[in-house]
């Protein structure tokens, strides 16, 4: 297995090469937010966009567009702000606006492939789609170079506005009576998500990309306490799966998301176990 990854690795395969860049990039962002979501009580919210961003790709593929991504993006964005502000409803709470907008947006998704059948191979589209499958390894330069412009976009957002996100992840009305925009930073923290989402769709797809965001984040919390720690933890726990993942699924021939999820679910056991031991 390692000669056949260290031959797919030569310049003769450069697919390799940027399924690595993206599969290290996107797990970097993936992790950033994941201690946000789940000290915020929105786990699910990566489940949620990502069957947005699937209705919106289905869209995409029966209007033939050559990038689906100038479509995928700006649907993602919008829901993740509804969700965001919906979740604060009284009427609708998050997780019940959550499953509204993740089951509506995955079955019209659905009906509408299979309605219009924007190719031949409806089943091996639509499972691509979900479970990510080979995608990352059909990337084209121009996707690489978008992916590594919205990571640095993503990485250099979290950094800059760390404080204020760090504020509005603990306790948000005391942020806002000290003078913090709470609501402009949810606003940062919605479109950090549904970027990292749609970055993270050609990785493990549609139905695995809530593992890419919460596992690592709940890994990292078995064993550290504080906000940063547990952060970079989370990225390098993330990194290091991601990684692992694609070690093994290049030369295995494995699915390249559910190998992913699979390193990911090991390391939250691992620290679940040496947490239980710390204890």
């Amino acid at each position: 297995m390692l000669q056949d990854f260290i031959s797919f690795f030569h310049l003769n395969f450069p697919f390799v090469q940027r399924a690595f860049i993206v599969g290290i990039l996107v797990a970097l962002c993936s992790s950033l937010l994941g201690v946000t979501l789940v000290l915020k009580r929105f786990s699910f919210i990566g489940d949620g966009l990502s069957h947005v961003a699937f209705g919106a790709m289905s869209v995409a593929a029966v209007l033939n567009l050559t990038n689906n991504m100038y479509l995928v993006l700006p649907v993602t964005v919008i829901a993740a702000i509804l969700l965001l502000r919906t979740g604060k409803n009284t009427k609708i709470q998050g997780d019940a606006a959550v499953a509204m907008i993740s089951v509506a947006s995955l079955a019209l998704g659905y009906l509408i492939m299979n309605i219009f059948k924007p190719s031949n191979n409806l089943s091996g589209d639509v499972c691509t789609t979900l479970f990510g499958s080979y995608s990352i390894l059909t990337l084209t330069p121009g996707e690489v170079w978008l992916c590594v412009g919205l990571s640095i976009a993503v990485i250099a957002a979290f950094i800059v506005f760390y404080n204020k996100i760090f504020a509005v992840t603990f306790d948000e009305s005391f942020a806002q009576a000290v003078g913090t925009h709470a609501s402009v930073y949810n606003l940062v923290i919605a479109i950090i998500i549904a970027v990292i989402i749609v970055l993270a769709m050609n990785l493990v797809g549609s139905l695995l990309i809530s593992a890419l965001v919460i596992f690592p984040a709940l890994s990292a919390m078995r064993v550290f306490k504080s906000f940063r720690s547990v952060t970079i933890c989370s990225v390098i726990i993330s990194v290091t799966c991601s990684l692992a993942g694609l070690l093994i699924s290049v030369p295995a021939g494995t699915p390249v998301g559910s190998t992913i999820v699979a390193a990911d679910l090991l390391a939250f056991l691992t620290f679940y176990i040496w947490g239980k031991v710390r204890s």
